[in-house]
């Protein structure tokens, strides 16, 4: 198949190849080309469907119509769905997305920053791992756009769209009291992160109202530990403290442990403990019984971090600078 060119769509639109060169590059106001044959020439820039050259175009614009997006985990199914909607966002923008995985590691999470932008990439979206401030206060000198995802680090002046953790937490914490549930634990893990934080205050505020509060009815599992010792750790810590009749997770992983560790100790759910777990996972819904869950509002994530980046990228001098809380759900499903 040829490959059409912009002299190609100059002939069938009958222009001269500067003007098709002009409206394709969204310089064809500037160059006082009347609307009209910017509209004719990008309706046959679509029926021919022409494909730009990309390197060509990044030399010539030192654009590459890319962004970088560094996830916590692409494996883990918030951040795979994260990433699918930021794509088809950007897609019909015309950008492409390069992924990247930081498995939580700072020095990682660093090089991974330096390779993009060594790429070159028009702007960065980041799921910020525990002492990436630095790195991220350095894109800001370089004046690179970017917009931070479902963490933040709260001094840093810096565009960030997140669920509110606090609230989420709060509202689940307080259903499970309503549902008279006297004894409910909270799993969270030792990262130190923003959102993770409020996850736990959130929780310890809707115990410490209701009179309920214990310290010793909070686990912390060690981030970096596999599978079976986040299992095992959970097991301990159930069979430790009896008398549990529900419990929180701060993370998907966390709760999918959690579960395993409750087959092993021959748990019911609902009628031993009552569950709940931020992020919801396909296994939730498959469990039996199904597992409720706080989950967050992804598309809207997404699609609003899409958005704010594109400001940035569009006029790097003149935009501002947002820190967006979005809702979450509480689906309440067989486990409560």
């Amino acid at each position: 198949m040829k490959k059409i060119t912009i002299k190609d769509i100059a002939m069938e639109a009958k222009v001269s190849i500067s003007t098709v060169s002009f409206v394709l590059n969204d310089k064809g106001e500037k160059m006082n080309i009347s609307k009209a044959v910017i509209k004719k020439v990008q309706e046959v820039a679509e029926k021919l469907q022409y494909r730009p050259n990309m390197i060509a175009s990044s030399l010539r614009t030192g654009k590459t119509r890319s962004i970088g997006l560094i996830v916590e985990d692409i494996s883990n199914q918030f951040f795979s769905d994260l990433a699918r909607v930021i794509e088809d966002e950007a897609k019909k923008l015309g950008y492409r997305v390069f992924y990247c995985s930081t498995g939580n590691d700072d020095d990682r999470s660093d090089e991974l920053i330096q390779s993009l932008l060594q790429a070159n990439v028009d702007g960065f979206i980041i799921t910020p791992t525990e002492k990436l401030e630095k790195s991220i206060d350095h894109l800001i000198k370089l004046k690179k756009p970017v917009v931070l995802i479902d963490r933040y680090f709260p001094g840093q002046n810096v565009s960030h769209v997140v669920m509110d953790n606090y609230e989420g937490s709060y509202s689940a914490t307080q259903f499970l009291i309503k549902k008279g549930r006297r004894s409910i634990a909270f799993v969270n893990n030792t990262s130190g992160m923003i959102q993770m934080q409020l996850r736990e205050k959130g929780y310890v505020d809707a115990m410490k109202e209701a009179g309920l509060y214990q310290e010793s009815l909070i686990l912390h599992l060690e981030y970096h530990s596999n599978e079976d010792a986040k299992i095992a750790a959970i097991v301990h810590f159930f069979e430790t403290n009896t008398g549990i009749d529900a419990v929180l997770f701060s993370a998907n992983y966390m709760g999918l442990a959690g579960l395993q560790a409750f087959r092993k100790m021959d748990l019911e759910i609902p009628k031993d403990l009552s569950v709940i777990s931020f992020d919801d996972h396909y296994s939730f819904r498959l469990h039996t019984p199904s597992i409720s869950v706080i989950e967050q509002p992804i598309d809207a994530i997404a699609v609003k971090a899409v958005a704010l980046l594109m400001d940035q990228m569009i006029d790097s001098r003149d935009f501002v600078i947002e820190k967006v809380l979005q809702k979450g759900k509480l689906l309440i499903r067989e486990s409560v």
